[in-house]
Parts: C-alpha cells; sequence; structure tokens
C-alpha cells in the first residue's frame, strides 16, 4: 500500500472504524487496566472540490515514541472492510463516528496510518472530484510499508474514554501536481478533544452554500474552519473554551474580522442572527503568487491595525511546478468587537490595513520564512518567490 506522508498532528489520535483490535498492549507505562478510544471525523473548507474521499485501512498505535516496527507491544485497528469517506460532507459542524476501541492504560505516544491504495477494482479508492471537472483518483505519496509515524499524546486511563475528534482541512491537504490533471494528498489534520463548547453564526444568504470561509483563529492560527450553509448558518465546533478573533472572508469579497469571541465550556456562543447576519461587500481583488519547493506550505496573512494578524487564505504550492497564487481582497478589512446576539455587531473599516498583507511559507524539515508583500493595487499582481536553503 502506498502511505501517507507529511501528517500534521496538533495533539494526536487514530482515525478507527468498523474495528477489529489486534495484538497486545504492553510498551512503556501500560498498567493491567484497560479504557477507551473514541473517535469522530470531522473537516474545514475545501477549495474548489466537490467531494475528496479517502479509504482509511489500518491504524497502529504504541506507547513509545521510538518503538520501531517490528517491536512488541503494537495495537492494531483494522477496518474491514477498509472504510471510504467523503470528507466534505463533514462540514459546518457535521461529525462522523469512527468507533472506539478498548485499550491499555498508559500513555500512547506513536501512531501509524495506513491508507488503501487505489487499485484496479477500487480506482477511486481515494479520489478527488475538482468542481467543474469529473472524478479523478486521488494519489498519496509513497512511504513505508509499516505506515507512517505520527508522535501523538493520549492518555488511556482506567475505566474511562478518550474522546477526540479529528479534522481534516481538504483545502490545504489536496495538491496540484503540475498541469496533468493529477492531484497529491498531503493531509494537513489537527486532533482535539471533542467539546461541546463552539461558535453558530449567520453570514447574508448570498454567501452561503459557496467559497465563503468561516474560521476561528488564535494568534494568526486557524482552530477550526468552515463553510456556511444555504441558508448563511455556520457551526464551528468543537472548540476548546477561550478567546477568539472569528474571521470571514470570500473571493471578491471585503474580508469581515469580529473580534473577542468568547467560547465557554458546554456552551455555544452565538454570532449575528438569522435577521442581522454579517455581510461581506464586494472588493476589488489582487493576484499574489509566485513559487516555492514542493511541500511548502503558504500562508497570506493579514496585520490588523489593533487586532492582531489574521490569515486570510493559505495551500500547499503546486507539487511539480511548486506554483501558488492567491486571490485577495485589497479593501480595508471590516473590524468589530464581539457582542452577544442579538445584539447588532459595529463594524468599522481598518484603513491601515487595506491591501496590506505579509506571506509566511512553511517547509517542513526549515525555519518559515515570511516576505512582507508591497501595498496591492485593485487588479494587479504581485510575485513573491520562496527559496529554502
Amino acid at each position: 500500500m502506498k502511505l501517507l506522508r507529511n501528517l500534521q498532528f496538533a495533539m494526536g489520535a487514530v482515525l478507527v472504524a468498523g474495528l477489529t483490535a489486534c495484538g497486545g498492549g504492553g510498551g512503556d507505562g501500560g498498567t493491567t487496566g484497560s479504557g477507551t478510544l473514541r473517535l469522530a471525523l470531522t473537516d474545514a473548507p475545501s477549495c474548489g472540490y466537490d467531494s475528496v474521499h479517502v479509504t482509511v485501512s489500518k491504524v497502529r498505535v504504541h506507547q513509545s515514541s521510538s518503538a520501531s516496527d517490528a517491536d512488541a507491544g503494537w495495537s492494531e485497528v483494522v477496518l474491514n472492510p477498509a472504510k471510504r469517506v467523503d470528507l466534505l460532507s463533514l462540514t459546518n459542524g457535521v461529525l462522523m463516528e469512527l468507533g472506539q476501541i478498548p485499550l491499555p492504560t498508559g500513555k500512547y505516544t506513536q501512531m501509524r496510518l495506513v491508507l488503501a491504495d487505489n487499485s484496479t477494482s477500487q480506482p477511486l479508492a481515494n479520489a478527488v472530484w475538482p468542481t467543474g471537472g469529473s472524478e479523478v483518483a486521488l494519489k498519496t505519496p509513497s512511504g513505508q510499508q509499516s505506515g507512517v509515524k505520527t508522535n501523538i499524546n493520549i492518555d488511556i486511563a482506567e475505566n474511562k474514554m478518550a474522546d477526540f475528534v479529528l479534522d481534516f482541512d481538504a483545502c490545504k491537504s489536496v495538491v496540484q501536481a503540475g498541469a496533468s490533471g493529477q492531484y497529491l494528498l498531503k493531509p494537513v489534520v489537527t486532533v482535539i478533544p471533542r467539546y461541546v463548547s463552539g461558535v453558530q453564526g449567520y453570514v447574508d444568504s448570498a454567501l452561503g452554500a459557496g467559497a465563503t470561509r468561516v474560521s476561528l483563529q488564535l494568534n494568526g492560527t486557524i482552530i477550526k474552519a468552515t463553510v456556511p450553509d444555504s441558508t448563511g448558518k455556520f457551526l464551528l465546533q468543537p472548540v476548546a473554551p477561550g478567546n477568539y478573533t472569528l474571521v470571514m472572508a470570500a473571493p471578491g469579497r471585503t474580508t469581515a474580522v469580529v473580534t473577542g469571541v468568547p467560547v465557554v465550556a458546554e456552551t455555544v456562543t452565538p454570532v449575528a442572527s438569522v435577521a442581522l447576519p454579517i455581510a461581506l461587500a464586494p472588493s476589488a481583488s489582487a493576484t499574489v503568487s509566485g513559487t516555492a519547493p514542493a511541500d511548502t506550505l503558504v500562508r497570506a496573512m493579514q496585520p490588523l491595525t489593533a487586532a492582531g494578524t489574521v490569515e486570510i487564505d493559505g495551500a500547499y504550492v503546486n507539487s511539480v511546478t511548486g506554483a501558488y497564487a492567491f486571490s485577495l481582497p485589497v479593501n480595508a478589512p471590516m473590524v468589530g468587537a464581539y457582542a452577544a446576539a442579538p445584539a447588532p455587531l459595529v463594524f468599522a473599516a481598518d484603513t491601515q490595513a487595506a491591501a496590506r498583507y505579509t506571506l509566511r511559507a512553511s517547509l517542513p524539515g526549515f525555519a518559515d520564512k515570511q516576505t512582507v508583500l508591497p501595498p496591492l493595487t485593485a487588479g494587479g499582481s504581485t510575485t513573491a518567490n520562496f527559496t529554502f536553503p
């Protein structure tokens, strides 16, 4: 089988479904008791795809981060049959239950994930459907037969359930391979406890079921993202309690930012209302493009005057050409402080931030690079290339 690499996990968990546990527990720090690991799957927004399918075959977990493939102490989860999942059906708060498995108590620090290969009998086991096109095989970069090693940090306590949600960002995980019409899968995944807390809100219904991206961010990092439904409603859940910045962005639209959004335990925070939804006014745009080495993640960041920096867009570069391109609004972003619904949100233009962006490039094994762009002009284009030593 071909296996996934470059898995980016925030905490760590195991993708499981139709579970059959094989092998013992053991390993470092194990005890004679047992607990349970339960998982669900959700997805962040996708960019320009009608579906993204992956087929999960097998997962192995171990209590030692340094254990080799042949060491004793692995617990193996086999999905029989392998489970094919459309990631894009799991947006806007929807979770897919993947199952649960008993494990010996202790801390689990290593995981290996295996996807079923596209084969003659299942040529589209892993596949993508570009909007306006047709479904094509989604290639997984080659890895080791034993699975891709990922460090995790999961505590299994006796007679307790460790309950996690795996959040798959299909937008940043599907990468074009040159002009060949082929696509590669380079998963960007975060794993968080299954919090009840989150944020629910409304954007203008004209922005629903389209390319609008809604995200909760913390210090310029996206914590949870989704797309509104056809009515403009969005739900960002699960989210850990804390204070966040809510960012709403869409092609050809002015970005809207709500600061100081509180997320409280066991509560879904309302933002705006169906009667007073958030509108994103039309905006002129400019193109930012360039090249970077394969496997580089490029993010378009906008520094706000009094609200920190937020991510407006981001994607992996083309795996063959290294090219990337963003269409970014040049109008001043609209920024407002949180007000509990049904109180209206009051926005003001952050004129100092208009047309100003910074690009951040991340390549595994290297320190991040950053480029401050000159102010963008309506209809203009700017080039920024990245090289890594």
